[in-house]
């Protein structure tokens, strides 16, 4: 599925609306350079899951967890990473195998570790637009 955006409420729409349909186990893979919209996107993922807390990268944290909602949300900036045995070191199969849902930015970085069924959302921005905020946003 591809969608054409044109603001960030429109990406966050596309987070949320994935986000409602989210169920435990599912593991969501984020791609898109620094600036495309990635957090936009994932707050509104938490919203469709009913998630309450402040949404923030854990760009230094690696995982952040959200339990407010109504499922666990395990969000994560691999982008830091300097070695996948990194996410041995933080228990990532209790998060990839557990009672949540988790959602992955910079997921290209740690494949290797990655079950076959994750789902992959691709988040591009087109520098010839005319709309800054145009992206287009590939779910497969």
């Amino acid at each position: 599925m591809i969608y054409e955006v044109y603001s960030e409420e429109e990406t966050r729409k596309i987070g949320y609306e994935l986000g409602e349909k989210a169920a435990k186990g599912e593991i969501y893979c984020l791609q898109g350079d620094l600036g495309v919209g990635k957090t936009v996107f994932t707050k509104g993922f938490a919203q469709g899951l009913n998630i309450t807390e402040h949404i923030t990268s854990p760009t230094f944290t690696i995982v952040n967890e959200y339990h407010s909602g109504r499922i666990p949300f395990y969000h994560f900036d691999v982008y830091r990473i300097g070695d996948v045995e990194e996410m041995f070191e933080i228990g990532y199969e209790e998060y990839f195998y557990g009672d949540g849902v988790c959602l992955i930015e910079w997921a290209e970085l740690i494949t290797d570790i990655l079950p076959d069924d994750v789902k992959w959302i691709k988040i591009e921005k087109d520098l010839t637009s005319d709309n800054e905020n145009y992206r287009k946003i590939e779910v497969l």
